[in-house]
C-alpha cells in the first residue's frame, strides 16, 4: 500500500475487485468467526476492521470499508484509514475550536482598529492560535505515523480475506 500524499491524515484508497459485493462481504463475514487477533464487523455493505481494546493505543488506526457493486461479477472496494471515531471527533472539536478563536479575535481585533482602540493584545492571541492549529496538525501527523505499521497489518488482513 502506497500513500501517495503525506498531508492526508486519513488516507484513502479503492480498489477493483473481480468477485460480486456479496461474495466479498460474504468473505469479511467468514473471517469474522475465524479471526481472533482482529475485530470485523458488518453493517450492510460496510466492513469496519479494528485491533481488539488490549492491543489499542491512543492512536490505533480502524479500517473502513465500502464494498459497491457494479455487477454481478465486478465490484468496488473503498477504504479509509482513521483512528478511533471518538479521537477523530475529539481531534476535529478542537480544530473548529481553534478556528473559532480565531475569527472571534480576528472580528475583536478589526473592531478595535476600526475604533482607534489598541488591538496588539487580540493580534498576539490570534499568533497563538496558529501555532495551537500547527501543533495540532503535527500531533495528528505523528498520530498517523504511530499507527503505520498497524494500518499496513490491516491492510494485509484485508487483502488476504479478499483472496481466500
Amino acid at each position: 500500500m502506497h500513500l501517495s500524499n503525506e498531508i492526508v491524515l486519513r488516507p484513502r484508497f479503492k480498489k477493483k475487485l473481480q468477485q460480486s459485493n456479496e461474495s466479498a462481504l460474504s468473505a469479511f463475514e467468514n473471517a469474522k468467526k475465524q479471526e481472533s487477533d482482529y475485530i470485523i464487523t458488518r453493517v450492510d455493505d460496510h466492513v469496519f476492521i479494528k485491533i481488539p481494546k488490549e492491543k489499542q493505543h491512543f492512536w490505533s488506526p480502524q479500517l473502513h470499508l465500502e464494498i459497491m457493486k457494479i455487477s454481478e461479477t465486478e465490484s468496488e472496494l473503498f477504504g479509509l484509514f482513521g483512528p478511533n471515531p471518538t479521537v477523530w471527533t475529539l481531534f476535529m472539536f478542537l480544530h473548529f475550536g481553534v478556528a473559532t478563536l480565531f475569527i472571534g479575535f480576528g472580528v475583536w481585533a478589526y473592531s478595535n482598529h476600526s475604533l482607534d482602540n489598541p488591538y496588539s493584545v487580540q493580534l498576539i492571541i490570534m499568533g497563538l492560535l496558529v501555532l495551537i492549529w500547527f501543533a495540532l496538525y503535527f500531533a495528528g501527523k505523528m498520530g498517523k505515523s504511530a499507527g503505520k505499521k498497524e494500518m499496513h497489518e490491516l491492510y494485509a488482513l484485508m487483502n488476504k480475506i479478499l483472496e481466500n
